[in-house]
């Protein structure tokens, strides 16, 4: 184990973070910025993940090895034994989203150093990393223990680390260094890498989403808008959703789209900190899921945020958590829920300078807070 500083937090441990990719990438985009940030600050992470396809673009070189401080590896290798006796025990387990750490990894660590969960022969700091809400359950989980009946690991105590939006949970994440590196960013010299030509008094909107059902009238509003939009499109999801929705069954473009008010460029796949480069370089930043939506709080742009559809409908309770601790306004409340079906009816005009204000009013509020890694590794220290 390495050095410890009790007035900041024990440096230089050694993680074994968890990640299951169940769809859309979302967890895999989350581990990943947490083990990053976890790295530039000295720590050592091991990332198990049973898909690392998406980090081939999400962090280019991260499966080859060229991330300091960061090992990927397959999650069936946390099953081999020959495997595991070579590398030296972690002292944090982190399961993220409900992922469940194999056995065969568990019981390896038990019968390799005389674990039991007894004072003493303990295992490492286990950590259950939650999804992102602004419900109020999450203030009341945050940081409850978990306690292991059976199996190698009986005895052992997981806890509950939420991350949120309050001082009351783990916070979100954030790099130490974001706030310079935004204040050094020329939104116009990167935009001409990407071969976009801003034309003047055009707004620029970034576009990552599902398939929402109002997206046919977004465009629509946007193109009969007095100011020329280019719409920055994501790929993906977010790419064959447009292009369906400007092509009719004749795969004609739809009359609105003779105005060329609005200009569409769809992108490439790009790089988390590219990612990162686009909303704070648009005007207006449509996002989906979790890792996304705190990448744009961070901007400080309006933003709509389409959460995760969920078939018993949870998701219209956690949306209207989320505009709560927004401080949304009506127009922005009106949206949201337009943009994400909560009701049928038309989509609402589209209000940047209230909203703007809205999302530095959160930002500002939320950068007064501790980051997730700073409070994860703080909670760690003070376990051991």
């Amino acid at each position: 184990m390495g050095g410890y500083c009790a007035a900041w937090t024990m440096l230089f441990m050694r993680w074994d973070i968890f990640c299951r990719v169940i769809d859309n990438f979302g967890d895999i985009g989350v581990c990943w910025r947490l083990c990053a940030d976890l790295a530039t600050r000295g720590h050592h992470v091991r990332l198990w993940v049973d898909d690392t396809s998406a980090l081939g673009w999400m962090a280019p070189g991260a499966r080859q090895g060229h991330w300091p401080g960061v090992q990927v590896l397959d999650w069936e290798q946390s099953r081999d034994l020959a495997l595991l006796t070579q590398m030296p025990p972690a002292d944090v387990w982190v399961e993220s989203f409900g992922c469940e750490i194999a056995p065969e990894f568990i019981a390896f660590r038990a019968q390799s150093t005389g674990a039991t969960g007894q004072k003493g022969l303990e295992f490492p700091v286990w950590i259950n990393l939650e999804y992102l809400s602004a419900e109020a359950y999450v203030e009341r989980s945050h940081g409850l223990p978990s306690p292991v009946m059976q199996g190698p690991a009986q005895g052992a105590t997981k806890h509950f680390f939420y991350p949120g939006f309050t001082q009351r949970t783990g916070g979100l994440l954030r790099e130490t260094d974001l706030t310079a590196r935004m204040a050094q960013f020329d939104a116009a010299a990167w935009l001409a890498q990407q071969g976009v030509a801003r034309q003047p008094a055009e707004r620029l909107i970034s576009l990552f989403c599902y398939e929402p059902a109002a997206l046919p009238q977004l465009l629509a509003q946007l193109a009969n808008h007095s100011e020329p939009t280019r719409l920055m499109v994501t790929v993906g999801r977010a790419s064959a959703a447009v292009q369906a929705a400007v092509l009719d069954k004749n795969r004609l473009q739809p009359l609105w789209n003779e105005r060329k008010a609005l200009s569409i460029s769809y992108l490439p796949s790009f790089s988390q900190q590219d990612f990162d480069h686009l909303l704070w370089a648009c005007d207006l930043n449509f996002v989906r899921g979790e890792d996304s939506v705190i990448r744009a709080l961070w901007a400080g742009k309006p933003l709509v945020w389409q959460i995760y559809p969920q078939d018993d409908a949870a998701h219209h309770d956690k949306l209207d958590a989320f505009l709560d601790q927004l401080g949304a306004g009506i127009s922005l409340r009106q949206f949201h829920h337009a943009w994400n079906g909560l009701n049928q009816g038309d989509l609402p005009p589209l209000e940047l300078g209230p909203w703007a204000q809205t999302a530095q009013s959160a930002r500002a509020r939320l950068l007064q807070m501790d980051d997730l890694a700073s409070q994860l590794a703080s909670f760690v220290a003070k376990s051991r």
